[in-house]
């Protein structure tokens, strides 16, 4: 096994992830199997009971595993299917060495950081980096590893050593570092400035680890001059500092890599240029251009809980780029916080009730995520209620289909008081309940996780015919509440259709409404396993809808592309 490990320098969020996926696409581009690890700092075990607004979104593997959003970056990328011990935190290592001290394994000795905790990081590595998640046998080639946070974290060093330790236990030609760090220009003066990543460096090679390339971010291409300044001072060779200039869309990034080269010199240091071909990106040169080119757009309003942070929502986001690019549009979303519809909002905060309402209205279609707790479900009941009675094509994901249900059963079955558990105990009417088997003392991987069989109860509903009218489909779950089964029946008698149920009959996955072009509520989440190129169904068909070509594409449907 070759290892690739991605460190970043300077400040957090420089995009370690994307460069990561980028490097990961450009080796697969040459012919190799690669497969992916995250190692997040954090004590938390998983990335399950995190704040959207903290972390971004909670990205939810096949497995189940709650993970952090660089793995669906991976996943988007590099087409493969992880678990969830592809993502590594503390917690996850602190938890096996105490439970391995309780049952004795240690044999007596005084548990420590060096060895036990490193010995636990490496093992972990190197089990987990030969499990296949390409759907083919035998362990991949080359497993790209990115270390998050910044160096010089206190909470990451067990990591760096165990790093270091691995380094030595494979050899160099084995284990190839690249360091991400930031070039940034100061306003008065207008230069690049090295010193940064100068630091950066030293702080890292003092731990025990020197990088083999440097991947460094800039707004501007970098100058000859600077290359030649980072690679004096920070004993890299020209040739391995790679730049990684800001460009329209993320997709030209493994172009931008394979220009400087960065798989020749790669497979040199690892020793694979006898394995490898030359890179084809065909694929990802067209895409990224495509984009580029396009002239027509899509306003797509998105009404939720944390729009203040794109991330919370960004398998969403990224959802909606592969079906716009398959309809050859460009997305425009408009982000509405769910609290700026609500009636309160009118009289705290006018104008931006206004403005709420204004983008809602001049969209082409609305979208109501998922999310957890009462505040601005009013305001996406509003949404939904909006949607329905104009005929404005909807799409409501998990949190999403529960509230287009209360707007049913409020607005159409005069049921005034109906609601979900999760937001009043006392309703009379619980169209929405608690799953029995979910825990209400334990928060963390307790709601139903990860790929679940939905049956679809007829083919010639919407959702059949998007998924090419299928019998079933797999797709990934995260919730605790569900539609009550007691109330489907009355449920039903608005309109509403449930064509899509577990494998029990007894909990409702898809809605549709019939006598509108598209109203489709999903108890799982289709973000999850869009990929580009390859658009999740509903997504395309809510685009399509949102277009008026729906109807042509269900009579000739062409498997994701138009």
């Amino acid at each position: 096994m070759k290892y690739v490990l991605v460190t970043g320098g300077v400040v957090s969020g420089l995009g370690k992830g994307v460069t990561a996926s980028s490097l990961g696409v450009v080796l697969k581009a040459c012919g190799l199997r690669v497969t992916s690890i995250k190692i997040d700092p954090y004590l938390n075990t998983d990335a399950g009971t995190m704040s959207p607004f903290e972390h971004g979104e909670v990205f939810v593997l096949d497995d189940g595993g709650e993970v952090d959003l660089d793995l669906g970056n991976y996943e988007r990328f590099l087409d493969v299917r992880l678990t969830r011990d592809n993502n590594i935190t503390t917690g996850k290592i602190y938890q096996s060495v105490l439970e391995k001290e309780r049952r004795g394994d240690y044999l007596g000795k005084t548990v420590q950081v060096v060895p036990h905790i490193t010995d636990a990081i490496k093992n972990w590595i190197e089990s987990v980096s030969a499990i296949p998640v390409d759907g083919k046998e035998g362990p991949a080639d080359v497993c790209v590893i990115e270390l998050g946070g910044t160096v010089g974290d206190i909470e990451s060093m067990p990591f760096i050593e165990a790093l270091r330790q691995l380094l030595f236990s494979v050899g160099q030609n084995s284990f190839c570092l690249i360091h991400v760090s930031l070039i940034p220009v100061l306003g008065v003066v207008g230069e690049q400035k090295t010193k940064p990543t100068q630091h950066s460096v030293r702080e890292l090679r003092a731990l025990g680890l020197t990088p083999h390339f440097l991947a460094c971010r800039s707004a501007e291409p970098l100058l000859e001059s600077t290359r030649q300044k980072l690679s004096q001072f920070c004993h890299v060779p020209v040739g391995n500092i790679l730049n990684i200039h800001d460009v329209p869309n993320i997709w030209h990034i493994p172009h931008l890599l394979r220009n400087q080269n960065a798989h020749d010199a790669i497979l040199r240091h690892l020793e694979l240029q006898s394995v490898a071909n030359p890179p084809n990106l065909q694929e990802w040169t067209e895409r990224a251009g495509t984009f580029d080119n396009l002239k027509n757009s899509v306003r797509i309003a998105m009404v939720g809980k944390y729009v203040g942070m794109a991330d919370s929502y960004l398998s969403v986001v990224k959802a909606l780029l592969h079906a716009c690019i398959a309809c050859s549009l460009k997305p425009v979303i408009d982000w509405i916080a769910a609290s700026d519809l609500e009636d309160d909002s009118s009289k705290l905060t006018p104008e931006a009730h206004a403005t709420a309402w204004k983008t809602l209205r001049n969209a082409a279609c609305v979208l109501v995520p998922g999310g957890f707790g009462d505040r601005g479900v009013n305001g996406m009941i509003l949404a939904a209620k909006y949607a329905r009675e104009n005929k404005v094509p909807y799409l409501g994901i998990c949190l999403g289909m529960q509230i287009s249900v209360i707007e049913v059963a409020r607005n159409v079955l005069s049921l005034e008081r109906a609601n979900s558990s999760e937001f009043d105990d006392q309703t009379p009417n619980p169209v929405v309940i608690f799953m029995p088997e979910g825990s209400k003392t334990h928060m963390g991987s307790t709601m139903r996780l990860g790929s679940r069989r939905t049956l679809l109860q007829s083919r010639d509903c919407l959702t059949a015919k998007l998924y090419h009218s299928s019998d079933y489909v797999d797709e990934r779950h995260r919730h605790r509440y569900e539609v009550n089964p007691d109330m489907v029946s009355i449920l039903e008698k608005s309109g509403l259709k449930f064509v899509g149920k577990d494998e029990t009959g007894n909990r409702m996955e898809i809605l549709e409404l019939t006598d509108h072009p598209f109203y489709v509520g999903t108890q799982f989440h289709p973000e999850f396993k869009s990929r580009p190129g390859r658009p999740s169904p509903l997504f395309l068909g809510f685009i399509l809808a949102s277009i008026g070509q729906l109807e042509s594409y269900l009579q000739n449907p062409q498997n994701g592309s138009l």
